[in-house]
């Protein structure tokens, strides 16, 4: 049996030619595939979310629930429970849930827009504007939620200070500051779970976009 030599080995090893896995082509298709992919992920998420929140909205409306709760506010603060009270709520929360369903049905057609415009045959520069585009297009569908949820919390607090005043009540300092209080902590805590439900949600997508879209400007970049 012929003699292990591991020096001879070691040599030989280091002296067979070494391949790129991939070209940048292939890299690229990769890319294009997986970058598309993502966008099609977020436009999914955002139609469940529609539908979701659209079932939502026809069940408490149905069920009178957010009319009985926020009764329970204004009672609390010496409100007379009046049908016409009711009707005018009911009407302000209807109008607010079909802007706030209006604004995600937008954001759900930019989402699909921004899904078909990304073909994996575009050139790279055209890919990449796209890319951008559709980033621009989550930060602002997020931060337009956030605008949204505090515009409602302020239409229903000028809401209640307009019955207060219809019905001739004065609240007293006490009663002001608690109220104002738990409109301000409740909007806080609704944007912050806002944010953490879309960092969580979006934000682990987006990064790995973001990753992609690196990886597609060096690729560009060694193409100039």
């Amino acid at each position: 049996m012929p003699e292990f030599d591991l020096d001879s080995f070691k040599k030989t090893w280091q002296e067979q030619p070494v391949q790129e896995k991939y070209n940048n082509t292939e890299i690229l298709q990769m890319l294009n595939k997986k970058s598309r992919n993502y966008v099609k992920y977020i436009f999914w998420i955002s139609v469940f979310e529609f539908l979701f929140f659209t079932a939502l909205g026809l069940f408490y409306i149905l069920q009178s629930t957010e009319s009985e709760s926020f009764m329970k506010v204004l009672e609390k603060l010496g409100v007379r429970k009046t049908t016409e009270l009711e009707t005018a709520f009911d009407n302000v929360y209807l109008f607010l849930k079909i802007i706030s369903l209006a604004v995600t049905a937008y954001f759900v057609y930019r989402f699909y827009q921004n899904y078909k415009r990304i073909h994996i045959e575009e050139n790279l520069k055209k890919f990449i504007l796209n890319i951008i585009r559709f980033k621009k297009t989550v930060n602002a569908f997020i931060l337009t939620n956030i605008v949204l949820l505090i515009a409602c919390t302020s239409i229903l607090t000028a809401f209640v200070f307009y019955v207060l005043n219809i019905q001739n009540i004065e609240l007293t300092n006490s009663n002001l500051t608690r109220f104002l209080l738990l409109m301000v902590v409740s909007t806080g805590l609704s944007v912050l779970l806002i944010w953490v439900y879309y960092r969580l949600v979006y934000g682990i997508i987006m990064r790995k976009l973001d990753k992609n879209l690196k990886q597609l400007k060096e690729i560009d970049s060694q193409e100039l």
